[in-house]
């Protein structure tokens, strides 16, 4: 729709232009419960190693174990949505967007980004690190390309024909009033898909490390049983050879 759409002013889309370095403002979704294997860590490392400047980042966690270790890593934190991750919904994610936009619109922040960790399969969850506000020029741009590219019938296009989107959309109501709803609509669908993203990655991660931990425990107890059956006989052994040798001096 923005590609199509020509120049519009719209907060969620230049971003800021104050001078010196943006606040970028992180969604951060982990888990309230450790025993996940890498779970938690992983997105904390995701996040970390990421490259932005921890002075100038504000975190918005949702979940407990998230939280804590950026904290401790030294990053600000923003309110809170722990309890999300009980029962994620709809309405959860609502309230996510809601603060994170306040904020952007506010100043507090420049930019907007969001850590969760993508469901492949039981045994596979990636961690991800996504801008979702502002839109650039760069990201309209690229954009139009991919739909110049989602064609078979592009490649055989002229070179002097036209590239990009070439009608304009039409908005009823006025443009500000319609993106200043779908925007926050937009966002708050990638924050609730990332959540329950994350809390099915959740379950797989702990379901596989209880698994891991399940089978280690058995392997365990064959070992340790092994040990104690071979010390029992030694013992056994032990005790018969005694005997013997008593019976022998006493004869």
């Amino acid at each position: 729709m923005l590609a199509k759409s020509g120049n519009i002013s719209n907060p969620y889309l230049a971003g800021s232009e104050k001078e010196g370095p943006k606040k970028t403002g992180i969604i951060v979704i982990t888990s309230n419960r450790g025993l996940a294997g890498g779970y938690n860590s992983n997105i904390v490392k995701l996040v970390n190693s990421a490259g932005f400047d921890k002075e100038n980042v504000v975190i918005y966690p949702v979940g407990r174990k998230g939280q804590e270790s950026l904290r401790r890593l030294g990053y600000e934190m923003s309110d809170d949505f722990n309890e999300v991750m009980n029962k994620p919904l709809f309405g959860d994610a609502v309230s996510i967007g809601k603060t994170v936009t306040g904020d952007l619109e506010s100043g507090r922040i420049d930019e907007v980004y969001l850590a969760y960790t993508v469901f492949k399969n039981t045994m596979t969850q990636t961690p991800r690190l996504m801008k979702i506000l502002p839109f650039t020029e760069e990201d309209l741009e690229n954009e139009a390309d991919m739909g110049d590219l989602s064609s078979k019938e592009d490649d055989k296009k002229s070179a002097d024909e036209p590239k990009g989107a070439v009608a304009l959309m039409n908005y009823e109501p006025e443009e500000e009033e319609t993106l200043s709803y779908i925007i926050p609509m937009y966002m708050n669908s990638l924050i609730f898909g990332a959540l329950v993203e994350a809390t099915a990655s959740e379950n797989g991660a702990r379901m596989q490390a209880m698994d891991n931990a399940t089978s280690n425990a058995e392997e365990m107890i064959d070992t340790l049983g092994l040990q104690y059956n071979r010390a029992r006989q030694a013992a056994i052994t032990q005790e018969l050879t005694e005997i013997v040798a008593g019976a022998a001096a006493i004869e």
